[in-house]
C-alpha cells in the first residue's frame, strides 16, 4: 500500500512538472548542455590545452568551430572544458551543502533546547560573514593545488539558509504521531533523523539542491572572473569570460561562447528548480500568482 501511495505521488509530481513548459525546456536544454560538455570534445580534433600557432586569434571556421585565442587555443575545446568544470563544481557543492543543511537542520529541529540554540548560533554567525570575500581571501590555500579545496570552501558557506528551513520543518514533524511513537519505542535519535525526518523533507532538499547548482555556478564564475577561483592552466567559464572581456567588441568569439554557455546553463537550472517547486508544492505557485 505504501509503495502504491509513493508511486502515485511520484506520478503526480512528474505530471505537474511536465505541464510546466519552461521547466521541461530547462530540463531538455540542460541535458543537451551536459551531452555537449562531456561528449563534444570527442568530436573535436583539438584538446583544451592544445595550441595551433598557425591559427592565432582567428574567428570561427571549419578548422576551429568557435575560433581561437591569442595564443592559438581552440575556443570550442576551452569552452567545453570550462563548462565541464563549472557543472562539476555546481553539482558537488550542491550535493555537499544540501547534505550538511539536511543533517544540521534535522538534528537542531528534532533535539531543540541548548543544542538547537548552539547550532543556530553557528548558522547565524556564518550567515552574517561575507562568504564571497572570505573565499577570495582564502584563495591562496588552493592556488596551485587541487580545485577540490575550492569546492569545500563554496560548500562550507552554502548550506545555512536551507538548514534553517529544514529545522523549522523538523520542529513540526517531531510532534507528529509516527515520530512520537518511534521515540517512545526507544528508537535512537540518529535513526529517527535519518529514517523518518530527512525523508519527509526530501522535496525541499531536492528543490534546494537544484537551485544551488545554478547559484554555485554563478559564484564560481564570479570568483574565477576575479582570479580567486579555478587557477591556470585549468579553465572554467568564469576565467574564460574574464580572458575575453577586454576583447568582447573586437573579437567577440572569445567572450560570447563562454558567456552564452553560462547564461543558458543558469537559466535552465533555474527553470528546473521553479518547476520542481511548483510540482512538489502547487499551492506555493498559486499563492505567488495571486
Amino acid at each position: 500500500m505504501t509503495e502504491v501511495l509513493r508511486l502515485t505521488r511520484g506520478q503526480l509530481v512528474r505530471k505537474r512538472f511536465m505541464r510546466n513548459k519552461l521547466a521541461v525546456f530547462g530540463l531538455i536544454n540542460l541535458s543537451l548542455i551536459f551531452l555537449l560538455a562531456f561528449l563534444g570534445p570527442y568530436f573535436s580534433k583539438y584538446k583544451w590545452d592544445d595550441l595551433d600557432f598557425l591559427y592565432m586569434l582567428q574567428p570561427p571556421s571549419r578548422e576551429h568551430w568557435f575560433g581561437t585565442t591569442q595564443i592559438g587555443g581552440d575556443v570550442f575545446a576551452l569552452t567545453m572544458r570550462g563548462l565541464q568544470k563549472s557543472l562539476i563544481i555546481g553539482l558537488l557543492v550542491a550535493f555537499f551543502s544540501t547534505g550538511i543543511a539536511a543533517i544540521v537542520g534535522a538534528f537542531a529541529g528534532y533535539l531543540g533546547g541548548k543544542i538547537d540554540k548552539a547550532m543556530m548560533w553557528v548558522v547565524d554567525l556564518l550567515l552574517v560573514l561575507p562568504s564571497f570575500l572570505l573565499i577570495a581571501v582564502m584563495s591562496p590555500l588552493y592556488r596551485g593545488k587541487t580545485w577540490l579545496i575550492f569546492v569545500v570552501l563554496l560548500a562550507a558557506f552554502g548550506w545555512m539558509i536551507t538548514s534553517r528551513i529544514i529545522r523549522g520543518m523538523a520542529m513540526s514533524l517531531r510532534e507528529r504521531d509516527f515520530i512520537r511513537a518511534a521515540r517512545y519505542m526507544g528508537v535512537p535519535t540518529r535513526t529517527i533523523v535519518f529514517r523518518h525526518l530527512i525523508p519527509n523533507v526530501a522535496s525541499i532538499l531536492i528543490i534546494s539542491a537544484t537551485l544551488d547548482v545554478g547559484g554555485t555556478i554563478l559564484s564560481e564564475t564570479g570568483l574565477s572572473y576575479l582570479g580567486f577561483g579555478i587557477q591556470p592552466p585549468d579553465v572554467s567559464l568564469g576565467s574564460l569570460i574574464a580572458d575575453g572581456t577586454n576583447s568582447a567588441l573586437t573579437y567577440p568569439w572569445l567572450f560570447c561562447f563562454a558567456g552564452g554557455a553560462l547564461v543558458l546553463t543558469v537559466l535552465s537550472v533555474s527553470f528546473i528548480g521553479d518547476g520542481l517547486r511548483d510540482a512538489f508544492d502547487p499551492g506555493a505557485a498559486t499563492g505567488a500568482k495571486s
